[in-house]
């Protein structure tokens, strides 16, 4: 039996709530050059217009830093408070591009809604292998994201059935809940399963996802390390990291 297994066992876990970007899907890396792609565009305009450089974004830092697995507009407002400019607010009605936190958000989510037509959705199997088994066995089953087009992938990826139910960005817009690194996402997500945090276990591949699970007080915080992090998850909480999910 896998470390992972024992620790499901002995915790007496009954539903697991893995996040979507980065541990099922590998939209993450589709999000990156949607950023990529939006702020350096706005970044050069901005320094031609004030006679002056602002650095790229860095998919490495920059992305893992400020942006990933974090409600859209929070990640705008988050990166370019690192490169010093400050944007009115506006509102998510904006227009592409609009020079507001709105507008450049909704860009971004325009370069992403064209990749991912173009690109299509890669998942990771270990972890599609892996929860198949977990739910023939009778585990429950979530899945949260930050990401407003939650359900587009998980059709795009043909996983929705694997799923009892999802919070992501529309939902979380709409019962204001706070993004991570609040547990709120993660609480929604047990809360609608009709789990206690303590019978549950949560799945991540970002620092903020994994304090955020540490922060809900639940039973398991598993760090799925895609992008050579394990000291950055286990230092943010969590219980155990996994380069991938076991195959027994």
């Amino acid at each position: 039996m896998s470390t992972l297994q024992q620790l499901l066992q002995d915790k007496n876990i009954k539903a697991l709530i893995l996040d979507l970007d980065g541990v099922i899907t590998q939209t993450a890396r589709v999000h990156a050059q949607a950023w990529k792609r939006m702020f350096d565009s706005y970044l050069k305009q901005r320094g031609e217009k004030e006679g002056k450089r602002y650095e790229p974004l860095d998919i490495e830092t920059d992305y893992r830093e400020h942006i990933d697995g974090i409600p859209r507009y929070d990640g705008v407002r988050n990166f370019l408070t690192s490169r010093g400019i400050t944007l009115p607010e506006g509102t998510p009605e904006d227009e592409e591009g609009d020079e507001t936190i709105g507008g450049l958000g909704n860009l971004k989510n325009m370069y992403f809604q064209e990749l991912l037509k173009q690109e299509g959705v890669d998942v990771y199997e270990d972890t599609i292998a892996w929860l198949k088994r977990q739910k023939q066995h009778g585990m429950r089953t979530a899945v949260i994201s930050a990401s407003k087009n939650c359900v587009d992938v998980l059709h795009a990826a043909g996983i929705e059935r694997l799923f009892e139910e999802h919070v992501d960005g529309l939902q979380s817009a709409e019962l204001g809940l706070k993004g991570k690194p609040a547990p709120d996402i993660f609480l929604e997500a047990a809360r609608r399963l009709g789990i206690a945090p303590g019978e549950a276990a949560v799945f991540e591949d970002a620092r903020k996802g994994v304090k955020a699970g540490k922060a809900g007080g639940f039973a398991l915080v598993v760090g799925i390390d895609r992008h050579h992090d394990a000291e950055g998850l286990q230092a943010n909480g969590a219980d155990i990291v996994i380069k991938e999910f076991p195959k027994v």
